[in-house]
């Protein structure tokens, strides 16, 4: 039988946690999307992993069972899997650098410059993620580190170092009324439809939506995008407004896309994250010094 380790790691975290709200914040998944996974590792093993009540989620026998043993065995897979990768990437001199949008704004090329005359004859290979992955690959071992727009799930198999901060603003189409303000109140935007990250990023999905600052608010989702290019073409086409940082003015600016400062919404904020095991991998920790050194003064 094979079981994909993802469905572990969504069983560890509710079985860690009890309670699947907790579970799906942890994992910057959505609720429905933690409890269809939950069922299908139920279904794929034919026994019941939780009993549910309205005080959480208790463990069976055999999610008891399961759960001695999940931790090891999920510990042992990404350490297998991320030294193979590593030794790969080591014997090639390359640094995979995931990144999503525009990664750390006009600090990342002094950040890859940087990075290589620090270590002559190594390369850096950035690789874009969906939006449908806020980790930019590092969940799956795909990257080594990564340059990220924060909040990043909260999981102690990572590093997250804050880089710099910059304002939220929102685009809109250029027809758009809003689009004639000098800047914008987000309460102006409570009754607009908003284009919107998958579902299944959960937490990451409602700090761009600011929901997480807005509560009791239910946004309007006017259209779902996990790519640049279609959540321009989503807004220019007037499907929905988005929040945004204030550099996608400059990195994403195209015709039909108007993008104005919005007032009552905190700071977007760019941090490096990195495997917790790689605190001892010199090429990764000299990636992090660049971006540190490279991002100071950023804003």
């Amino acid at each position: 039988m094979d079981v994909d380790t993802r469905l572990l790691r969504y069983f560890a975290a509710v079985a860690a946690e009890g309670n699947l709200t907790r579970a799906a914040e942890r994992l910057y998944v959505s609720q429905p999307a933690l409890t269809k996974q939950i069922k299908q590792l139920e279904n794929l093993l034919g026994v019941r992993l939780f009993v549910r009540s309205r005080a959480g989620m208790a463990l069976t026998a055999a999610g008891e069972a399961l759960a001695g043993r999940t931790a090891s065995l999920l510990t042992g897979w990404d350490r297998a899997l991320q030294e193979t990768r590593r030794a790969a990437a080591q014997a090639d001199r390359l640094l995979r650098v995931g990144f999503l949008a525009s990664a750390a704004n006009e600090a990342t090329p002094r950040i890859i410059a940087e990075f290589s005359r620090r270590l002559p004859g190594w390369r850096v290979d950035m690789r874009q993620a969906s939006w449908a992955d806020p980790t930019g690959g590092l969940a799956d071992a795909e990257v080594d580190v990564a340059l990220l727009r924060l909040p990043f799930p909260a999981q102690d198999r990572f590093r997250v170092r804050e880089l710099f901060g910059e304002p939220r603003w929102v685009a809109v189409a250029s027809a758009h009324p809003l689009a004639a303000r000098e800047a914008i109140a987000f309460e102006d935007l409570l009754d607009e439809p908003f284009v919107a990250a998958p579902a299944e990023t959960g937490a990451w999905r409602d700090y761009w939506l600011s929901a997480d600052e807005h509560t009791g608010w239910t946004p309007r989702i006017g259209a779902v995008t996990d790519q640049p290019d279609e959540w321009l073409s989503a807004i220019a086409n007037g499907y929905g407004v988005a929040l945004a940082p204030e550099s996608s003015a400059r990195f994403y600016a195209r015709p039909g896309i108007t993008y104005r400062p919005v007032t009552g919404v905190a700071p977007s904020r760019v941090g490096v994250v990195w495997h917790a095991e790689s605190d001892t991998d010199s090429a990764v920790q000299a990636f992090v010094d660049c971006c540190t050194e490279s991002s100071a003064g950023t804003t």
